[in-house]
Order: C-alpha cells, then structure tokens, then sequence
C-alpha cells in the first residue's frame, strides 16, 4: 500500500470496509471514516490498526504468537487486589500478578474479592491493563466475574454485592417471571460490570434443579426448563446486547450439559458427588437451556464437573469428555463458541485452607500432563482456574498436540477480544465508575425487585399484611436486627409469650458439612432437626407467627407451613424487604420456582433428573398468593380472600 495515492487507498479502504461489513467481521471502530487514518497508523502491526477486519488482526497477531504465548492465552486464572488497588505480590500459595502477565504470559482473569470501592477497583484495572501494555505484544486482559449483584457470600460461586445495586438470587427473578425485568438487570449489572473494567460474566447458571438436595441450586432459574430458557435469554441479551461489541459483557453460560442431576443431591466439586445420573433418561430436559442460549447468542459455555453414569457417554468428567464436548456440544448443537473449563482440573490445590484434589473425575489416574491433553482432545478451548502454560508448551514440545490444535482455540480467545474492543480501548474512567456502580436508580430497581419476588405461600385469616400496628404492639424476632423494628416505632421484646406477633427470618435447613470451602455448601437432608422442630413449634404456640424461609433450597418444611399463620419465601433479600412485605408497603408478587418436598424421604424417592416428581409436595411450583384486598383501604368492590397467581 505504501506505492498507492492517498486516494487509492482511501478508496481501498472503503472497500475493505463494504467487505467487512457485509461478513459482519467489522470491529466498532471499523466505518468509512476511521479508514481514512494518518500515514502514522500505516506504521502499526496490522493487529493494531482498527481500520482492518477483525478477522485480519486476528490473524496477524497469531502469526506474530510465539508458543509461549499462544499457551498463556489458553488459561483463565484468578486475579487477586493488592493493597490500596496494587497489583497482588503473590504469597505462599499463589504467583504475583506480575510474574502471571510477565513471564506465564497470561490475559483472562477472574475478579477475586469484594467490590466496596468502585473507582480503586477501576483504577486496579487500569493498573493491570497497563501491565498488560508492556508485554511484548500488549495483548489486553480480559477481566471477568463470577456473579456479584445477588444476596450470597459463597467465595466458590459468587461474591457478596459490595457496592452494586443489590438483587434477588436468579431464583428470585424465577419467581416474577417476568423476561423484561431479567433484561433489564442484566443491562444494569452489565454497566456496573463495565465501569470497573469487568467484560466477561462467569454466568448465567442454567441448570435446571431436578434434584432438590443439590448445594448449587441458588444459581439457577429453579425447576422448570422451559421457564428457564426464557429468562436466560432475556438475561444474555441483556449482558452482550444485540449483538457482543465494545458496550458488551460476554456471558459464559454454565453447566453444560446441565449440573442438576446430581446423584444422591451430592456436588461435584468434592469426590463424593462426583457422578451425575440419569435414572428418568432425561437428559434432553437439561439441554432446553442450553439450546435457547445458544439461539440466544452465547458466546461461551462451561462444562461441568461431574461425570455422566448411566448413559452412553463415557463416564468421565465433562470437560475431559469428546462425546460431549465435540460431540453434543458443537457437533449436535451448532455451539462455535469459546469452551471454557470449570475451575481446577489439572492441579489439586488449596482453598479457604482446605486441600482440593483436581476434579479430574473418572481420570484421576492420569498425570496432570495427560489431563490436559485430553481436555484438549475433548475440544476444550480454555483452562479455567490453572495457571500451567507449561504443560501445554510440553505437549507441543513433545508432538503430543500439535501447535495447529492450539491455533485454534487461540484464535477464538483473541477474535472476542477484539469483538469487546479490548485492543482499541482497554482503559476505563475510574471516576466515572464511583458515579455508575450503586448509583441510586440502580440500588432502587434492585430494592423494589427484592420485595417484588417475596412469595406468599400461606396467610391464615388474611394476616398480612400487618397495617394495624403501633408503638403498643409487641413482637419477637428472629434473624434479623431488632432496631430495624425499633426504626419504625414498634416495640421488641425476648419472649414469644409476651409478644404479640412473632417475625422469624429462617434460612433453609441443610446439613452443615466440614473444610473451609466445602463448609459454604447447604447440602445433604432438607429437614430440619428433631430438636430446631421443637423450638420452632414453641414459638408456634405461644404467638401468631410469620415466618420468613429463605429458600436458597427447597426445604421439605410441612411444619413451618402448618405452624405459621403466615410464611412466605424469599430468594435473596434484605430484611428491611422482608419488614416492607409484611406491613404492606409492598406486595408480594413471587411464585415457587420449584416444589417443595414434604420430606427428606420424598425427595430421596424422587429421580435426580425428573422435574416435579416429588410425591405430595406441601406446595407446588407455581404457588403463590397476593393480598387481600381490604374495607377501608380503598379498594373497590368487596373484601376478597387472598387469592392465587
């Protein structure tokens, strides 16, 4: 080009773009105008030159690639927040921040850690983006997140809200049903996520929760697939937009093929719940989520850890699995995108100070060498949680996997780079960030969205909502902080006998389990003890109660329903929600996103992969009520019972 006139090669690069344009390989800042660049921009790499097609500077920089480097991109790690919003200097347990980008060479990253500060956050990635420049190549790091706008404290599936607008669990937006309003959080997480600097969403989670016992159940959509694939789509859209660009937040979506049918309710992160089974041959129930993403435009998928008995596939963990990776995956489904492991196949590890064997489930044997040539062989494009680049510039070195292989999957990781216009625009206005992360119209649509999905599964006599309440009324709580009552001019005593309303806040009952990471699972029976049932059944007794049960699981609770005057179920909220809810200032509007067990037994009797098959439930998927409306409130007509949705 350099022998053309200025002319020609603006009309070339006119050309170039109408060529683009009509592939839609274009990047944002490809247009007519931003063709026409100074002899200067003529001097960059062609990687560099926004002006050319994506697909162009992807294949210029691959070609630039050395092994080393190529291996680096194939790993997603975790990246920790040093003091003040320094790059993290590594301790005992893991490599600094700047030996990872520095010498392993690598550019995906999971965001570690509460978010408290938006704009030390945005200055930390812009920190870490800088050191990205100075690499030989300056390829941008792609920041990701596991989410972080929900009511949990789990460090192995999300992170507590910190300073974004705070929402319901996923469960909770099953409650409400409500597509547009999916959309519309996920359009917000999306701007909160890109003011920090975060592009990639470790989610959402589809699995469809046929087995009740399951520990991840929080995380998803709830019971009923085709419910499912609904929201998640709104919820993709949400993240990437109409179409994945520079204003975009990729989505991995996860489980796949659908982490449900968990054997015996165990989970796979631990070697006890390692299998995934299929007594009812419905694995196609699971896969209805995945296919409506995929329509939905999913950029990346995540296997899960489990291996399938039972089936025709070989049982052994998804992500080391070619039948399903290749084979349903991409080969059935039409999947092109980026796979991406789950967390830690390779290395046995360390975390929360408890030791983690590799889930290489059905190939533990192997050496760690061997797994991720199968991994690779599986059609897997990236190593979440590792940071070995070495075993895959080993198996090059060796001729066990071809450098042709690696291209591959390295071509995807970069193209969505570019795609996300990482290459053009890495940095963000970390200013800007304190304004955007929890600003006010976003908290309140969070606020509001919490009481929304609140359910109402019993209301004996019409007690909620309680209006008729002053100074003089006496209550006892539970769960919550007694001046959160006191705040609103209600008096708290510590006695049932001596209240006259009891409000217990109840989490879900679950078997607490042992290890700093195992013990944030809710796993095993979901009953309540002999002894917590006598407990309660006294407060039963001695004043009309309203129960509150947070049902990050489906607890098998006949008693509570049958104790209380009043229950409802919540999926992540705050109790001024709950205290919201029960005086009346909002409604509940939330229906079960699952059926609830009448016990422990009936669960166990149920198949792990069939929804609604549990005999008898104290209530069903679907239930839910609304408030009577009242004389004297101002409603039309006549008093109505509570009435169902």
């Amino acid at each position: 080009m350099g022998s053309l006139s200025r002319t020609s090669r603006a009309l070339l690069g006119l050309f170039t773009f109408s060529s683009c344009l009509q592939s839609g390989l274009c990047s944002r800042a490809h247009t007519p105008q931003s063709s026409l660049h100074s002899r200067a921009d003529e001097t960059l790499p062609a990687y560099k030159n926004s002006s050319l097609c994506i697909n162009d500077r992807v294949d210029d920089l691959l070609a630039r690639m050395t092994l080393e480097e190529k291996a680096g991109q194939m790993f997603h790690a975790m990246l920790y927040v040093g003091p003040n919003g320094t790059l993290d200097q590594g301790d005992e347990n893991r490599n600094s921040t700047d030996f990872v980008m520095g010498t392993q060479l690598l550019t995906h990253f999971n965001l570690v850690g509460e978010i408290t500060d938006a704009q030390e956050t945005a200055e930390f990635y812009n920190r870490v983006q800088q050191r990205a420049a100075e690499t030989r190549l300056g390829i941008p790091v792609t920041l990701s997140s596991d989410p972080r706008h929900h009511f949990t404290e789990n460090i192995g599936t999300g992170f507590d809200a910190g300073r974004f607008s705070q929402w319901p669990e996923t469960l909770g937006f099953a409650a409400l049903r409500d597509a547009d309003l999916v959309k519309k959080f996920a359009e917000i997480a999306r701007e909160e996520y890109l003011a920090v600097g975060i592009r990639a969403a470790l989610h959402p989670q589809v699995d469809v929760s046929t087995e009740p016992r399951w520990a991840r159940i929080p995380g998803t959509f709830g019971e009923d697939a085709q419910l499912t694939a609904e929201l998640i789509s709104a919820y993709i859209k949400g993240f990437q937009g109409d179409k994945l660009g520079a204003h975009s937040v990729t989505t991995v979506t996860k489980h796949f093929p659908g982490g449900g049918p968990m054997e015996n309710g165990e989970d796979s992160h631990f070697v006890y719940g390692k299998n995934e089974t299929y007594p009812g041959n419905n694995l196609e129930y699971h896969l209805i989520p995945f296919k409506a993403a995929i329509a939905a435009g999913a950029r990346q998928m995540m296997p899960y850890y489990s291996r399938p008995i039972g089936t025709k596939f070989e049982p052994v963990g998804f992500s080391f699995n070619k039948e399903i990776v290749t084979d349903l995956l991409r080969n059935d489904l039409g999947f092109e995108g980026i796979v991406v492991t789950d967390w830690g196949l390779i290395t046995d590890t360390v975390i929360l100070g408890q030791y983690m064997p590799a889930r290489a489930w059905g190939v533990e044997t192997l050496s760690e060498l061997e797994r991720a040539a199968r991994i690779l062989d599986a059609g897997c494009d990236q190593f979440g949680g590792e940071t070995r680049p070495e075993l895959i510039i080993q198996l090059v070195n060796e001729g066990v996997i071809q450098e042709e292989r690696l291209d591959v999957s390295v071509k995807k990781l970069l193209r969505e780079k570019f795609v996300l216009g990482l290459f053009d625009d890495p940095f963000v206005d970390a200013e800007a960030a304190a304004r955007v992360v929890g600003n006010d119209y976003f908290v309140r649509l969070g606020n509001e969205a919490q009481r929304r999905a609140y359910t109402l599964l019993k209301n004996s006599q019409d007690t909620l909502p309680l209006r008729s309440v002053g100074p003089d009324t006496k209550f006892y709580i539970e769960g919550f902080n007694a001046t959160l009552l006191q705040s609103r001019n209600l008096t708290v005593v510590t006695r049932p006998e001596d209240a006259d309303y009891a409000l217990l806040r109840l989490a879900a009952p679950y078997e607490p389990r042992p290890g700093g990471f195992e013990a944030s699972f809710h796993a095993g029976s979901l009953e309540f003890s002999a002894e917590e049932r006598a407990r309660q059944a006294a407060v039963y007794a001695a004043v009309p109660t309203v129960v509150d049960m947070m049902l990050d699981r489906p607890a098998a609770v006949p008693e509570v329903a049958e104790g209380a005057v009043a229950m409802l179920a919540s999926f992540g909220s705050s109790s001024e929600a709950f205290l919201d809810v029960v005086f009346g200032v909002w409604e509940p509007e939330g229906k079960l996103p699952y059926d609830l067990p009448r016990s422990n037994a009936a669960a166990e009797a149920g198949m792990e992969d069939v929804p609604f098959d549990t005999r008898d439930p104290v209530f069903k998927f679907g239930h839910g009520l609304r408030y009577a409306e009242r004389c004297g409130d101002g409603a039309s007509g006549s008093c109505l019972k509570a009435r169902g949705i």
